[in-house]
Order: C-alpha cells, then structure tokens, then sequence
C-alpha cells in the first residue's frame, strides 16, 4: 500500500515537536490512564497521505481502519461482516450487489453517511485526476476500468446511490472476494461536503470527517498522531478506549526502550537483536502475515544510466542476481523474527483448492544457486562480473532494512563480483522515489488487500498503477484477465500459477522471505485485533490492569 502536502508546516511545529514529545503518550497519558482508557501505539512511520483514495501504505491503512468504515469490515479470519452496510443481496448472477446502509451511521461531525458519499468515494478514486494507485481495486466494477484510464465516462461507472440509503454496484464479473474489498481503505466513504470545499481536507484535524471508531484530534508531524473515540459512531458503546496515540518514532532500539520504560503499550516494529529473548518472555508477540518481502527492479532502467539501463532489463542478470542470495542465512542471521525464506512470490498462506497451499510451487531453492548464478551472469556478458556497472541498491532508512540490504549486498559481491553501493531515504521521499522509477533496485514489501493470489499477481499487470518495477508482459496481461474472469475455482488457480510462472521467469521481482509479524505488545493490552493482512484494530481494545 503510498502523496502528501504537510511539508510546509513542518519548520512551524518543530520547537512545539521537541517538549511535547514527551507530553504526547507519555507522563500525561500515563496520569490521565488512571482514570480513562489511554493506549500509546507506536506506529513507526509518519505517513505520506491519510486520504482514503490515495494511501498505499500499511501504516496510513492502519490510521484510516480505524478513523473510517466501509460497507463491510472484515472479521479475525479476514472474512467480510457487516459495517456502514447492515445487509445486502447478491443478484444469482453474481454480478450486482444491493447495499441497504445503516441509518444511524454518521461522520463525525454529525452529518449522516449516506449512499451517495459512497458513491462519490469511489468515483473520486477511479477520476484519472485524483492520481489514485488503487484504482486498479476497483475494475472489478462495470465502466470502472474505462473510465479510469480515458476511456469511458464516469457515467458509465456501474455505482448509483438509489437513495439515501440503498446502494447499488454492477460488477463486470462475479467476484467471490468483492465483500471483503468493500473493507479495505481505497472503498471508504469520504463526506462529499468536506472533501469538495477543501482540497486539503486530509491534512488537517479541522476538517480530517471520518465515520469509523475514532476520529483524529491531534497531529503533530513526525511525532504524533491522537485518535479518540467518535461518539458519532453508530457502535461507539462498544469502543473501550477514550484515546489512542500513534507515535511516530522511526528508531526501533528507540521505541524499544519507550517501550521498555513504559511509554509506550504497543510497539509496531521491533529491533531484531531483542527478538528472541522478547518472544521468551512474553514481551513480544508472533502474528501471522499474508505478505512477501522482496526486491523490486527497474526492468526499463527508466531515469538510469545506459550501462545500468542495460543489466536491469536482462532477465538472466536479474535471475542471477536473484540466486546468488542466500535467504536462509538473511532469515536466520539478519531478520531472526521466525520468516519463511521465500521460494515464490505470492507467499504461504492462501489455502488452495486441493486442500494445500497456493505457494506450493519452489521457483528456486532458499539457499540460493551460486554455481547457476553465476552461469547466467555469464551468459549474459559479464563473466566474475566483469564490465558491470556498480549498481544502487535503495531502501527505507526506517527499521532493519539497512542490514538485509547489507546483507544482499555483500552476497552479490561474493558470488558474482558485483559491486552495490547502498542509498537510503526517509520513508515518505522513498515512497515516491520509487513510485516515480528513479530507482535501480529498491527494497519494497507487500501484504495482502485480501486472501487469494490475484492480490500479488494483479499489480504487475501493464496498467497498474502499483507497477513499479515498469514490467509489461502480454501474455501475463491476458492471464490476469482470464483469471479475473474465470468462475471455476479449479481452472483460475491454474491460470494465476502460470501467471505467476512468467513473473518468476522474469523476475521482475525478487522475492527475499515471506513475512510474519513480531510486535511488541504489554501484558495489559487486551482484545486488539492483528490481521495477516497488516492493518491492526484498536476499536475493541482496551487496558486492563496498567
């Protein structure tokens, strides 16, 4: 999941940023706690937008699920529920749904949610002027697609508030998983009102209208985020917590340490020495994660020299690179967090028809294949890696992506002779450094939207905008579309399995360990819901005993 304008007011806040750090979440929320429910989050990173249509990011999608709400939520095995929508019907097609919406559901300012907010929603997302990267979520709806990418006109997009309340949506194909997309943030509803009468209303607390659990009262940039319950929201009797504070501390040794003194309850990220010993003495927690750590590559070598240019886009170098890393070693000696050495792209977990698993498929051995590598180098042109241009391994200056890249870095050296010199970036710059391909290989992740292949496989399709590798391959284009199309469950697996063939033959991608989630979370932090898909749920949450 990635544009945002708050630059301007970061030299205005800086002095206030440095004394109220330590009030934010900390002495404060500690005394005010005794008497209400005050929970301090670190979230790590300062997020680059909290507009709906536009985040592509974990931690903005963390913000959001909890200060917005779509037509569905999504329960502990990520299956849809019920949420701003309390039922809806299915024609025996497959092909139009009919939401029927709460009618007690208000933004938090007090105005009523109603379909036609839900409408604009998604219409604003698929404008071709709104530069939204998910609106490839949404193609799924009838006119979607064309009208997105010029095609079609927005009157063509199968989404029509019948009234107040009735919702209904026209899908191109049946979609087994479309519920559960009605829950991730790029479907959220945004108050028509609000957005159109600011185009900066994401920016700022004032005008930050949301419809979920919380709603946003504070927002210092780089230091915090404070959420507080919405007493909007149609189910706020059953929010526990008054408040909830995100910090933003980008050093995991740092948050540990906030951690450790008590500062903070729960910390997203954790330091990778401290791991172990966490997870043995119950300070740390082991969750599951749909998601793939890899690197991506500039497969057009686009804003690159031309010796670069021409390495990147030959799929045997970027085969070699891929198998002369070793990804039992990253796992064992670098990460230490208990990840799976990847072997495919699309990861572990995605239950398969047969009754296995979806990644069942080895591309390639964890350990690596130097001996292989190296033949591809050669074949290449650059035999012991002679005549190879030194190239740029970028990554997030944030948590321990600094060591695997390291790590990775020191491999391609020793097994093929290549030289790599490392550049990190903070995590908003480096969002739209990559997006905008003025990169040669980057370090990048992804978690699943929802469980099923196609959340892996559809983004590098030609004409997603979450393609930042610049990789276009027809026949992978068709494959998707078949797939997307394709009703017998049996048949679409095996159209994503060779989909998934021609990315790793490619190798646009290069898949490094499948991920897990180590957070750091206090004994007397109950009942807060972390999904496999990467976004944590505060709204049940609650303190007992602090």
């Amino acid at each position: 999941m990635k544009k945002g304008k708050l630059k301007k007011v970061l030299s205005l806040v800086v002095a206030a940023t440095i004394s109220s750090t330590l009030l934010v979440g900390c002495g404060d929320d500690k005394k005010e706690g005794k008497d209400k429910q005050v929970l301090t989050y670190n979230l790590a990173a300062d997020s680059k937008t909290l507009d709906p249509a536009l985040n592509t990011a974990i931690d903005g999608g963390t913000v959001l699920s909890n200060t917005f709400e779509g037509l569905c939520r999504t329960d502990e095995k990520d299956k849809a529920i019920k949420g701003g929508a309390e039922s809806w019907n299915v024609s025996e097609d497959g092909l139009t749904y009919t939401f029927n919406l709460r009618k007690d559901a208000k933004w938090s300012n007090g105005d009523k949610v109603t379909a036609q907010d839900y409408e604009y929603a998604w219409k604003r997302v698929l404008n071709p002027e709104t530069g939204a990267e998910y609106a490839y979520q949404m193609y799924y709806i009838e006119g979607a697609e064309a009208y997105n990418t010029g095609k079609g006109s927005v009157d063509d997009v199968a989404v029509k508030a019948l009234d107040d309340y009735t919702l209904e949506v026209k899908l191109h194909s049946p979609t087994s998983y479309f519920l559960e997309l009605t829950a991730f943030p790029c479907y959220f509803p945004v108050n028509k009102k609000v957005v159109e009468s600011d185009s900066n209303w994401a920016t700022k607390v004032d005008t930050y209208v949301s419809n979920g659990p919380f709603k946003m009262t504070e927002w210092k940039q780089k230091d915090s985020l404070v959420l507080e319950r919405n007493n909007e929201y149609y189910n706020k009797d059953k929010v526990k917590l008054d408040k909830l504070v995100m910090k933003m501390v980008t050093e995991d040794t740092s948050a540990y340490a906030s951690f450790q003194a008590g500062d903070f309850d729960v910390i997203d990220t954790v330091p990778s020495a401290q791991i172990e010993a966490g997870l043995a003495d119950g300070s740390f927690t082991k969750y599951p994660n749909l998601g793939t750590y890899f690197l991506v590559v500039n497969v057009n070598g686009e804003n690159t020299s031309d010796d670069v240019k021409k390495v990147l886009s030959d799929s045997k170098v970027r085969k070699a690179l891929n198998l002369a890393i070793n990804r039992d070693a990253i796992v064992k000696n670098v990460t230490k967090g208990g990840q799976v050495p990847a072997y495919s792209y699309v990861p572990e977990g995605i239950p398969s028809t047969d009754g296995k698993d979806f990644a069942n498929k080895k591309y390639f051995k964890s350990s690596g294949d130097v001996k292989e590598a190296k033949k591809l180098l050669e074949e290449a042109g650059y035999k012991d890696g002679k005549g190879f241009p030194t190239i740029t391994l970028l990554y997030n200056q944030e948590g321990d992506h600094g060591n695997i890249m390291q790590a990775i870095a020191n491999m391609w050296k020793e097994n093929l002779g290549i030289n790599v010199s490392l550049s990190q970036q903070e995590w908003k710059v480096f969002q739209s450094t990559r997006s905008e391909k003025k990169y040669q290989i980057a370090r990048h992740g992804w978690s699943g939207d929802y469980v099923d292949p196609m959340t892996f496989l559809e983004m590098w399709t030609s004409t997603s905008t979450l393609n930042e590798a610049g990789f276009s391959n027809n026949e992978y284009d068709a494959l998707i579309k078949d797939a997307i199309k394709e009703q017998d469950t049996k048949k679409r697996e095996e159209i994503l399995h060779k989909a998934e063939d021609i990315l790793m033959d490619e190798m646009p991608v290069i898949p490094i360990y499948y991920y897990t989630q180590i957070k750091g979370v206090k004994s007397y932090v109950k009942d807060m819901k972390v999904s496999q898909l990467g976004f944590i749920y505060f709204d049940e949450a609650y303190i007992e005993g602090k």
